[in-house]
């Protein structure tokens, strides 16, 4: 698998640009994720399949709650976080609000894509999803209409080759905590349109991040993530056989199952929870609770 080959948001046409629009309309985020992208460019068969496998999971009120849970769980580690205004990041209040907008989609997809990974993760190996469903009219009560609903701005990015020189020395310290050797995950080239503030963010939060709380935040996300995956009400019919019979080889089966060990482990475990860090910090965080 090519994973430097995607299909863009822009350029999706026919069936792939139905299902760029239902992903979006399901995850409630104007964004189709690189993950989804790059599938679609490599697997688009594979892709149309496993999403009509995988969406069930994030239509009830039980992933609703997992949502809300995720972000609460971050938030209530890290109890003194910084809250900026424009001028305390170096932006003009168009631009704050832009970076507000930007930021707040990022919140709305982070428990989104953790469940994906961990789902998908595990469907592909065989393993457990759906296996402890919960006797809880919530189980499979459907996704609460109002929340999460238009809070986001589509996110854009810095290309990788032209972030800031400026901005060298956190961009190292960034891709130093993360574990990441040359790449740059998208919040941070998101955040590098605007290089003061992303200076002045990681700047301070930086301690956060390496503190027991976060490391704490990070334990009780996994934990919520798994359980809910093992606790679904839907089994995604996804393991080799299942792809065997959609007419995969073994070569495309093994690259997609990389593909999703790779993004359910490693510098993602630490990725993820950073992103209702950071909307938080700028008042774009979303619900902690669905009462």
């Amino acid at each position: 698998m090519d994973t430097s080959e995607q299909l863009y948001d822009r350029e999706a046409t026919g069936w792939r640009r139905g299902l760029y629009d239902d992903v979006k309309r399901t995850f409630r985020a104007p964004v189709v994720n690189w993950i989804f992208r790059t599938a679609m460019a490599n697997e688009p068969a594979f892709t149309r399949y496993a999403w009509g496998q995988v969406k069930p999971l994030f239509e009830t009120r039980a992933f609703a709650r997992l949502t809300v849970e995720y972000r609460d769980a971050v938030l209530s580690e890290l109890d003194d976080l910084p809250a900026y205004d424009p001028a305390a990041l170096g932006v003009s209040p168009a631009e704050f609000a832009e970076l507000r907008g930007q930021l707040a989609t990022f919140d709305v997809v982070a428990p989104r894509l953790a469940v994906l990974f961990e789902a998908m993760d595990r469907a592909l190996h065989g393993e457990a999803v759906g296996t402890e469903p919960a006797d809880d009219p919530a189980t499979t009560a459907p996704f609460p209409d109002w929340l999460d609903r238009d809070r986001g701005a589509p996110p854009s990015m810095t290309p990788p080759d032209a972030v800031p020189g400026e901005l060298s020395g956190t961009v190292e310290s960034i891709r130093e905590f993360h574990g990441f050797e040359s790449n740059l995950p998208s919040i941070y080239r998101c955040l590098a349109q605007w290089p003061a503030a992303l200076d002045r963010l990681w700047g301070d939060v930086e301690s956060a991040f390496e503190s027991a709380a976060f490391d704490r935040a990070c334990d009780r996300v996994d934990d919520l993530t798994s359980g809910f995956v093992t606790g679904a009400p839907y089994r995604p019919r996804l393991a080799p056989d299942d792809l065997r019979g959609i007419g995969m080889d073994e070569d495309s089966i093994e690259d997609v199952q990389d593909l999703f060990r790779e993004f359910n482990s490693g510098p993602v475990e630490t990725v993820l929870p950073a992103l209702p860090v950071f909307a938080a910090t700028v008042g774009a965080g979303g619900e902690r609770s669905l009462s």
